[in-house]
C-alpha cells in the first residue's frame, strides 16, 4: 500500500462514511499516523440520494472527495480499496490492493440493503443506499417512460408507469413523496402524448404505520400528505417475492411493474475475520460502552455496524446518522485517552430527534420536546440538511437547486448519462414466443 513506517501509533479506519469521517477529524494534531480505507474515494451523504434518483440534484453535490478531508493533515493517508478480511492475531487488514497492519482498527463499514434472504427480489428490485445506484434507478424512471411511448401494449404501458416501493421508512416515504411530484407537475411537460395519469406509486410498509420510529401524528401526518399527493399505501403487506414484472405479497393484492425499489431494512457492513458469535442480530458487531467490539482489545466499531446493547436500546442504537457522528467523535476522544493512560468515557447517545419530508412545503419533526408538521417543518428539514452537508460548494449547488426547482417546479438533471438495463428484466416479448 506504500504506507510510510512511524513510530507514532497506526489506527486503521475502514469506512468514510459519517462515523468514520468523526473519528478521522478527532485523531488530527495529534502523534498518530490515521489511515482511512474505502471502496469510494467520496464520501456520500445518503439522506439525498433519493433526490439524486428523482432528478432533484446532481451526485456530485451529495458527494465530497476523502482526500480533500484529510489533504491538509500531517501522517493521514487515504487509500482506494475494498477490505476483504481482518486477522487479528497479526493485526492486519486483508484488501484488494495489499495488507496493512494496525495498532488500532475502527471497523465503520455503514449498512447494506437487507433482503431477508430472498435471492428472487436481491436480483430483481432496484437499491438505493449508494450513488451510482440512485443514478440507476434515475436512468431506470425515464428510461421507462420512454419505452411506454414506443409501446402499443396496454400491459407492458401500465407496468412501466407503475413504481412500487417497498419500506414505510424516511427512505420509502420521501422517495414516494419525490415521485408524486414528479407526475403531478414534471413528467405531464415531458410526455404530453402519455397519459401521466395512469402512472401509480404503490407505497407497501409491512407495519401497521409509516415512519414507526417516528411519533404517531408524525405517522399520520406522512400518510395524509402522500395520498394527498395521490400515493397509494399499503400497511400491514410483505412482499415475498417479485420476477421482474409480478409482485407477490402475503395477501391477495399484486402488482404488475417493472420497477420496484427497494427500501425496507438494511443490515450491518460486517467483514470478514472476526468471531462470528460476537455478530449480533442485523448483521452488527457486539460492542461495549467503549465501543470497542467484544473480545478484541485494539478493534473497535462504531455506526450501523456496532451493536451497542442497553436497556433502553436492546438491539443497539439506530441506524442512522446521528448515533453514527456521536460515537465517532467520542471513540476518537477514547483513543487519545488510552494512549495517554486516562480514564476513557462510556457512550451516551443524545437523540437530537428525527424528521421527514414527503415534497413540497410538507415535512414532519420529531424533536426530544417539540413535534410539529407541514411548512415550518419543511423549512427546519432543509436547513439541518444544508448544515449537515460536507463542503461549502455542496451546500451553495444544493441550496441554488432547490430554489430553483421551487420556483420553477422544475428538476433540471433528469437525465439518462448512465443508460440502464436490468440485466433480470421482464419482457413481455417473451411470453409470445
Amino acid at each position: 500500500m506504500n504506507i510510510p513506517q512511524t513510530s507514532f501509533p497506526r489506527v486503521v479506519i475502514i469506512g468514510g462514511g459519517f462515523a468514520g469521517l468523526a473519528v478521522a477529524k478527532g485523531l488530527q494534531k495529534q502523534e498518530l499516523q490515521v489511515v482511512l480505507l474505502d471502496k469510494h474515494n467520496y464520501h456520500t451523504f445518503q439522506p439525498l440520494l433519493y433526490q439524486v434518483a428523482t432528478g432533484g440534484l446532481e451526485p456530485d453535490s451529495i458527494a465530497f472527495p476523502l482526500r480533500k478531508t484529510i489533504n491538509n493533515l500531517e501522517n493521514y493517508f487515504f487509500r482506494l480499496t475494498e477490505v476483504t478480511n481482518i486477522n487479528s492475531e497479526t493485526n492486519t487488514v486483508e484488501t484488494t490492493i495489499g495488507n496493512l497492519e494496525y495498532d488500532y482498527l475502527v471497523i465503520a463499514t455503514g449498512s447494506k440493503t437487507n433482503f431477508f434472504g430472498n435471492k428472487n427480489i436481491e436480483e430483481n428490485v432496484m437499491e438505493m443506499k449508494s450513488v451510482p445506484q440512485s443514478l440507476n434507478i434515475r436512468s431506470l424512471i425515464i428510461e421507462n417512460f420512454e419505452e411506454a411511448l414506443l409501446t402499443s401494449d396496454l400491459e407492458e404501458r401500465k407496468a412501466l408507469m407503475n413504481f412500487v416501493i417497498v419500506g414505510g421508512g424516511p427512505t420509502g416515504v420521501e422517495l414516494a413523496g419525490a415521485l408524486a411530484e414528479m407526475k403531478k407537475g414534471i413528467l405531464p411537460k415531458d410526455y404530453p402524448d402519455l397519459d401521466i395519469r395512469q402512472m401509480q406509486i404503490n407505497l407497501i410498509q409491512g407495519s401497521d404505520r409509516l415512519l414507526d420510529a417516528m411519533s404517531k401524528k408524525a405517522s399520520q401526518k406522512s400518510e395524509d400528505f402522500l395520498i394527498k399527493l395521490g400515493v397509494n399505501i399499503w400497511k400491514n403487506v410483505y412482499v415475498q417475492d417479485y420476477d421482474g414484472l409480478n409482485v407477490t405479497t402475503n395477501t391477495e393484492e399484486s402488482f404488475k411493474a417493472s420497477t420496484v425499489i427497494w427500501a425496507a431494512g438494511v443490515i450491518g457492513g460486517t467483514i470478514d475475520g472476526l468471531n462470528q458469535d460476537i455478530v449480533q442480530r442485523g448483521r452488527r458487531f457486539k460492542v461495549d460502552e467503549f465501543n470497542k467490539v467484544v473480545g478484541y482489545d485494539n478493534v473497535y466499531a462504531i455506526g450501523d455496524v456496532a451493536s451497542m446493547q442497553s436497556e433502553e436500546y436492546p438491539h443497539g442504537h439506530p441506524m442512522m446518522a446521528q448515533p453514527a457522528i456521536q460515537q465517532g467523535k467520542l471513540l476518537a476522544k477514547n483513543i487519545l485517552a488510552q494512549l495517554k493512560g486516562k480514564k476513557q468515557k462510556s457512550f451516551s447517545y443524545h437523540d437530537k430527534g428525527s424528521m421527514a419530508t414527503i415534497g413540497r412545503n410538507k415535512a414532519v419533526v420529531d424533536l426530544p420536546k417539540w413535534k410539529f408538521q407541514g411548512v415550518f417543518a419543511w423549512f427546519v428539514w432543509m436547513f439541518v440538511h444544508l448544515f449537515s452537508l460536507i463542503g461549502f460548494r455542496n451546500k451553495v449547488i444544493v441550496f441554488m437547486n432547490w430554489v430553483y426547482n421551487y420556483i420553477r417546479f422544475d428538476r433540471e438533471t433528469r437525465l439518462i448519462i448512465r443508460p440502464f438495463k436490468n440485466k433480470n428484466k421482464y419482457s413481455f416479448r417473451k411470453e409470445d414466443a
